[in-house]
């Protein structure tokens, strides 16, 4: 029998189990009433993990969920196509396919062999999270002007290795790797 988590204890990044579905907490806010016997209400903002929907909930304190039945496996990025991106398994050795619905931004980062956690429910994968940083390289930008920084504009725009175009400083040239951040979507130093 999986623990029970009270709403109280949910914290950002927590997962939790509501009406046999994983969620993710995005955010919370705590309201506690200053009347006597108000109760304590807590505002989820939360993402479902099989549909990627993200909504507000609020619950009282006391609510109780289950601790999802999930596990995160590394894999390495194969190749995408009509059926979806495909991944190996490092522990198993299987091969996972998920959909474009699955993905959502993720295609922007991932090249060939890149490890990355894929989350399973129940045993069956339903997404993946990426690693915090990932190394591209620059297939395509200008060549930085000399005297381009006393506007204060001192960034350009690169086209990566997956097709996303960032915006990267002056001193960054054609064929260079990038540190990108996957949270942000933007440059996070040389690599």
């Amino acid at each position: 029998m999986a623990a029970l988590l009270e709403a109280i204890e949910i914290k950002r990044k927590m997962f939790f189990e509501l009406e046999e579905t994983p969620f993710h907490c995005l955010d919370v806010e705590i309201s506690t009433p200053t009347a006597r016997g108000g109760q304590t209400l807590v505002r989820i903002k939360m993402r479902n993990l099989l549909t990627r929907a993200v909504f507000d909930k609020t619950f009282k304190a006391g609510d109780k969920f289950k601790e999802p039945d999930l596990a995160l496996a590394p894999a390495s990025y194969l190749y995408s196509d009509g059926d979806g991106s495909h991944f190996m398994d490092q522990e198993t050795y299987e091969t996972h396919t998920l959909g474009e619905s699955l993905m959502g931004e993720a295609l922007d980062y991932l090249t060939e062999g890149l490890i990355v956690q894929i989350q399973k429910y129940n045993g069956n994968p339903i997404g993946l999270q990426l690693p915090s940083q990932v190394e591209l390289a620059v297939t395509y930008t200008e060549p930085g002007a000399r005297g381009d920084t006393a506007s204060g504009n001192v960034t350009k725009p690169a086209k990566l290795e997956t097709g996303i175009e960032i915006k990267v400083p002056l001193f960054i040239k054609e064929g260079e790797k990038v540190k990108v951040s996957t949270e942000t979507g933007e440059f996070a130093g040389r690599a």
